[in-house]
């Protein structure tokens, strides 16, 4: 991997790696890879594809993103016509996606913090997806039932949201944890998770979520396919 850029925010060091051979980057602070594309700008996370397959399904239309990274599921969302907002804290995280990953003009970028947005916000959307990290761990207060309770007046009546939760492993109960809280705004919470990978991503979902089926793979990457669609396939919604 080549490092070819490094930021400074104030919310840590933003370094942005590409690989030699294959062209693709990653979007790397605190540590965290937050976002990895390939030369096309297609998400190499199996997570993304994922939620991109659920608001396929729901047909989403408008949408509403807290936390940016590289921005590559508003890129891969836009390119197919949906209208993105996409909101995070920090500026730099809009400037390196439009720079690195092909983030599109189109796409509306809004410097808040998610919860104040939603407060000053008037506009309704189709989903909201949240996928805000600090490190490893999603900031406390767009995890808690007022959050949630917020963003769910934010959705129309068909609307849905979906939570990016991360799972060490097997007994981690952070998908768990995170149902129990988006529950206390929301009726029928879903959790889709590929059980038995460590280090995993699990999504929470709720709304108009009962008919989605495990999503498959819409937009194939130039590299890492075969292996996002296994991921996807193993995915399943928990009893």
């Amino acid at each position: 991997m080549i490092r070819i850029a490094e930021h400074q925010s104030y919310f840590g060091v933003i370094t942005i790696f590409q690989a030699k051979r294959t062209g693709s980057l990653s979007y790397n602070q605190g540590g965290f890879v937050q976002s990895e594309a390939d030369a096309d700008s297609v998400s190499l996370a199996s997570y993304i594809h994922a939620i991109y397959g659920l608001l396929y399904q729901a047909d989403s239309q408008k949408i509403l993103m807290i936390g940016c990274g590289g921005g590559t599921l508003a890129t891969m969302l836009s390119k197919h016509g949906r209208d993105v907002t996409v909101v995070d804290v920090n500026p730099q995280s809009f400037l390196l996606a439009r720079k690195y990953f092909g983030l599109p003009s189109v796409v509306t970028c809004r410097v808040a913090d998610g919860c104040e947005f939603l407060l000053s916000e008037s506009r309704i959307y189709d989903a909201i997806v949240l996928d805000a990290f600090a490190g490893d761990r999603i900031p406390a207060h767009v995890q808690s039932s007022t959050f949630f309770r917020l963003a769910r007046t934010r959705v129309n009546r068909r609307g849905c949201i979906f939570v990016n939760v991360h799972a060490m492993h097997d007994l981690d109960n952070a998908p768990n944890l995170m149902s129990i809280k988006v529950a206390e705004a929301w009726r029928n919470v879903r959790v889709l998770d590929g059980q038995g990978r460590r280090g995993r991503n699990a999504i929470v979902m709720a709304g108009a979520v009962l008919c989605l089926d495990v999503p498959a793979l819409h937009m194939q990457p130039l590299i890492s396919a075969d292996e996002i669609d296994s991921e996807l396939k193993a995915m399943q919604f928990r009893r």
